[in-house]
Order: C-alpha cells, then structure tokens, then sequence
C-alpha cells in the first residue's frame, strides 16, 4: 500500500510538471494512451496471449448484459473525476489537493448511507463531519487563502462517490476487475481527446513525453499494488495506509516545487487524515460482523 501511494503520487507529480507545457486534454490523451497501452499488454502477458485475454475480459457481452446502465454511471463518475481533479491539481499545491481529496472515503461513507441504504453509526457521521471541517481548514472560503481550484477538487471527490457507488452495484462474478481497469483507463483516455476541439494541442517533447509516460506507468503501478496489497493483507491493517500519500505528496511538494502548505491547512490536512483513519477503524468490526 506504501509502494501504491508512492506511484499514485509519482503520477500526480508527472502530470503536474507536464501542465506547464500541454493543456490539459492532451495530458489526458497522452497518459491515458500509455496507461491503457501498459494495462492491456499486461492482461496479454499474465492471460497467455491476446485471445485468452479477450475471453477473460469478456467485453463484448457486458452492454448486452443486466449491468450496462451502472457501468455508464460508473464511467461517467471515472471520467468527470479525473478531469476535475487534474485540473485542480495543475492549479493547486500537490499537498493541498491530495489533503482535500482524502475526505474521499468518508464522502463514500455517507453517499453509500444516503443512496444504499447502508447503515452507518453516529460515530462515522461525526468522522465524517470532522472530515469536512478539515476540508474547510484546507480551503478557506472568503479568505485570502482560498483558491477558486478547490471547488474543483470537491467536485472530483462527489463524481468519485458515484463511480464507488456503482462499483458496488457491479458484481465481481459479472465483471472482472481486469476489465473494469482496462475500461477506466481506456474512456479516461477518449474524454482526453473529446477535449481537443477546445484546446491548442502540439506535439510534446521528449521530455514532457517521457513524464506522460512514467505517469501512465506509474498509474498502472499504483493499482496493481493497491490490488495486491488488499489482498495479501487484511484490509483493516492495510487500509490506513493509504493515507500515506499525504506524506509523498508533502515531500514532492518540498523536493520538486519547494512548496509547503501553512500551519492552518496542515491542521486540516491532519484532522481529514485522522477522521478517514478512524473511519477505517470502526470499519473493521462492522465488516467483521
């Protein structure tokens, strides 16, 4: 999980530095095409060959099936939260963005209590809001801290409660997780190049391109670990870890843009992180049950 949130923000770090050369749907094409490109040579190489991977894949036979309208909202929810957050993240200090980000699973939390049906305690209600105060800490409206991009990176967060929310509609039995990735990074890639009518594209130097690579690879990475991590551990014990991605993001900030965010959104910053630990900690018991 550590190496996991390490690539996650190996990637965060390459599209940053790429922004300030492409505009935003070319970073997405361009990363997108890699990332796609690296999943499915993968899926050929661990399956034996390009048509057992069909067959494991199974695609053609999934809009014909029962799930066809969840897997819309869930590519929907996939695509407008990556935009959302890329283009907070290309406007925001890389610690910032990830802090307000991390209120994600406790977003989830109370989306799954509201849409699902599902039953959370007052315990994970007040996590929750804890959460969302230190989101407020990090943000500041009407002050001379806030920046406009936060609203984007909230935005993210709801349009990642609805893709999680019709994961959990998606029976694994029904579709795989290889093929679920391998969709996600492939209409993550087309709503890049949706995008080009409305931008300036050029073609990237060598340098900029091998960012867009190492952040395509690096995404690929950060899933495949995230995968093997959950299921060689148990996930209350690995689960917290991914809030270790607020330290990689901190160090990345200081080593790449010698940025560091201020004590008040540090404190935010730390009260989301407790709260989404704690959450995860009354998790555990209820999964037990």
């Amino acid at each position: 999980m550590l190496v996991s949130m390490a690539a996650f923000t190996a990637n965060d770090v390459c599209v940053k530095l790429a922004s300030t050369t492409l505009p935003l749907g070319e970073i997405i094409a361009v990363r997108g095409t890699f990332a796609t490109l690296f999943i499915a040579i993968g899926l050929i190489v661990l399956s034996g060959g390009p048509a057992a991977a069909r067959r494991e894949l199974g695609l053609g036979q999934l809009w014909a099936g029962p799930h066809r309208r969840t897997l819309g909202w869930r590519m929907a929810g996939e695509v407008l939260a990556t935009l959302f957050f890329l283009a907070a993240l290309i406007r925001m200090r890389i610690a910032d963005v990830t802090g307000i980000m991390q209120f994600t699973p406790l977003a989830v939390t109370a989306g799954a209590a509201l849409v699902l049906r599902e039953t959370v305690g007052w315990r994970r209600w007040l996590a929750a809001a804890a959460g969302l105060g230190g989101v407020l800490l990090i943000v500041r409206p009407g002050s001379t801290a806030f920046t406009p991009a936060a609203l984007l990176a909230l935005v993210a967060i709801g349009f990642v409660v609805l893709r999680d929310l019709a994961t959990r509609q998606i029976p694994s039995t029904a579709v795989p997780t290889a093929t679920l990735t391998l969709m996600s990074a492939a209409s993550v890639m087309a709503s890049g190049f949706l995008l080009l009518p409305f931008e300036t594209w050029h073609w990237p130097d060598m340098r900029t391109a091998l960012e867009l690579m190492v952040a395509g690879l690096a995404l690929v990475a950060a899933y495949a670990f995230i995968v093997i991590g959950m299921r060689a551990g148990e996930v209350a014990v690995v689960g917290p870890f991914r809030y270790s991605v607020i330290l990689w993001a901190l160090l990345a900030g200081v080593l790449v843009w010698g940025e560091w965010p201020d004590e008040i959104a540090l404190v935010g910053i730390a009260i989301v992180t407790a709260a989404g630990v704690y959450t995860f900690h009354r998790e555990r018991p209820r999964t037990a049950r």
